[in-house]
């Protein structure tokens, strides 16, 4: 059953049509049209016998979505309707205005009794937006807001406080209790008004307007909002062109041409004004209107590429998003495609295609003082080898999940950039450090002449751990104290696994046991599939294979 909506109202609504259709329960007496209802609101509101609607004849008519108005000539809802008749009509609630008497029970059930919106909503009829802000409203003003006769606003008052939340950007709530208006839609119909007029505040004086109004010209009031308009679009002009010229180069003249075609939009202003206000102003970059129309009507030089920007795309999904411009660059470059890599970085700009950006996080340090010897950094930041197996890097990584977290320890090789073995485990100990090493002796047996960087963590201070490198006539090399750029390769495979798997991307793993599957999975990814720029756009492996068959060759 709907329960309708009464509302006591002086303007003319819609009238009923004979399809309409709407059930109505008035006093216990179910009506199954509006039509009905129609015919019968009369004598039912005859039954209240007592009230001072005796004899007064009712119209019904259907506004919106079911709801109900009634509409009567000489009637005075305000002196005539009495909280007795809104609590006899079940299942309907009048839309008047509020007694003091009721507010401050309403006021003082919350206050005293402690009862809630829910609540105080179904007894009162009143909204718990309306209830919440005018407990809020007299917890502020204290209960003489209440006794407050109605007010008449100036235009520069609902301009100041207009301004507060469209340039001052505070709550439209806060604002009306701040200045006491009895709700917030008030401030809410200013502002409507406001932008339906053009930006101007308008004020509507009682009575009849005088004969001679088109020939007074312009009030204070409509020159006072005339003015706050012109306020209120120069500083939004200044704000949006300003931001365009935060950079250290001026921006080109399609991107000011854009912003300006947004101005027009947003203000509805002229392309004239908004280019006068931008060139008056010495900090802005400048633009005339004949260039302003040559670039929003100039054709698009990249209706051409539509097949190359399709590519760009499949590429840039392919890797899960994880591609920039360079490396879609070298993947088209390997697909055989004669372009250069501005022009990709311009598509991608266009096309809003951007790689995931890095987060920084707080790093996982291991060191703990001195634990064993230290040896010397062998490396010095050369990280590159010309063959394979001649620079081995390694270090430990850690991932926070849900309050736990997970340790990861590489191998990473200074030629081919390849992630030579690793281990995942749920502590940092010397197990998974000695575990890496018995992996990666099993993958690659003759290592003779190697240098093995780590930095200065308590593992590599280890005697099992440099005793396992000197048998096997491996030289063991350490970062300097506090200097993690030493062991750079590694800390840079850290940086770009967490940005293309895990930063941002938490909330796809469940536990640590679906973040372990997707490291092992990145880790595969990144040997096999992921293309490196400074290894002539080839994999990790195709570039091992490659520096291998040429040494052979």
């Amino acid at each position: 059953m709907i329960l309708p909506l009464l509302l006591l109202s002086f303007a003319t609504p819609q009238k009923v049509s004979a399809a309409d259709s709407v059930k109505v329960t008035l006093h216990n007496r179910v009506f199954d049209s509006a039509r009905e209802a129609k015919q019968n609101t009369g004598e039912i509101m005859n039954d209240f016998g007592g009230t001072g609607l005796n004899g007064v004849t009712f119209k019904a008519y259907n506004v919106t979505d079911h709801y109900l108005s009634l509409r009567k000539s000489g009637y005075s809802a305000q002196h005539d309707m009495t909280p007795e008749i809104r609590t006899l009509i079940s299942g309907v609630i009048f839309m008047t205005k509020y007694t003091k008497e009721i507010k401050l029970a309403i006021y003082h059930e919350w206050v005293d009794d402690h009862r809630r919106g829910t609540y105080l909503s179904q007894k009162y009829g009143m909204g718990r937006g309306g209830i919440h802000y005018l407990v809020d409203l007299i917890q502020k003003h204290g209960e003489d807001i209440l006794d407050r006769p109605q007010q008449k606003y100036t235009a520069n008052f609902k301009l100041a406080a207009i301004d507060r939340v469209l340039l001052g950007g505070e709550a439209l709530s806060q604002v009306s209790l701040d200045l006491g208006l009895t709700n917030t839609g008030i401030l809410a119909n200013w502002l409507r008004s406001f932008k339906e007029s053009g930006y101007t505040v308008i004020t509507k004086k009682k009575g009849r307007p005088p004969k001679n109004a088109q020939k007074q010209g312009q009030t204070t009031d409509q020159r006072a909002g005339r003015a706050g308009k012109e306020a209120y679009s120069r500083a939004c002009i200044h704000k949006k062109i300003g931001g365009l010229n935060s950079r250290t180069e001026e921006p080109r003249k399609e991107e000011l041409a854009r912003a300006i075609t947004e101005l027009r939009q947003e203000l509805r202003l002229s392309v004239k004004y908004i280019i006068d206000v931008i060139n008056a102003n010495p900090g802005l970059p400048h633009i005339s209107r004949s260039n302003y129309y040559y670039q929003t009507h100039k054709p698009d030089k990249d209706s051409g590429n539509q097949k190359l920007m399709d590519r760009i795309k499949e590429i840039f999904l392919e890797h899960s998003r994880r591609y920039g411009y360079r490396r879609i660059y070298g993947q088209l470059r390997r697909e055989v495609y004669e372009i250069n890599h501005k022009k990709v970085q311009r598509l991608m700009q266009k096309m809003g295609l951007f790689a995931i950006s890095i987060r920084k996080k707080r790093k996982y340090s291991s060191y703990y003082g001195v634990q064993g010897k230290i040896k010397p950094d062998l490396i010095k930041r050369n990280f590159y080898a010309i063959i394979p197996d001649r620079h081995w890097f390694t270090d430990v990584t850690e991932f926070h999940l849900k309050d736990q977290k997970l340790y990861l320890s590489p191998i990473i090789d200074g030629c081919t950039q390849e992630i030579i073995s690793y281990n995942i485990s749920r502590h940092p100990d010397l197990k998974q450090v000695m575990t890496m090493l018995d992996d990666a002796f099993e993958k690659h047996p003759a290592l003779n002449g190697l240098i093995f960087h780590s930095d200065r963590g308590w593992q590599y201070q280890h005697q099992a751990y440099q005793a396992a490198l000197a048998n096997r006539g491996i030289d063991q090399s350490m970062s300097r104290l506090g200097n993690s750029l030493d062991d750079g390769l590694m800390e840079g495979f850290f940086g770009i696994l967490k940005r293309e798997m895990f930063y941002g991307q938490e909330h796809k793993y469940k536990d640590l046991n679906e973040l372990e599957q997707a490291i092992h999975k990145y880790i595969d990814y990144y040997n096999n599939v992921r293309i490196k720029t400074g290894r002539k756009n080839m994999t990790p492996i195709e570039y091992r294979n490659h520096v291998l068959t040429t040494l052979t060759a």
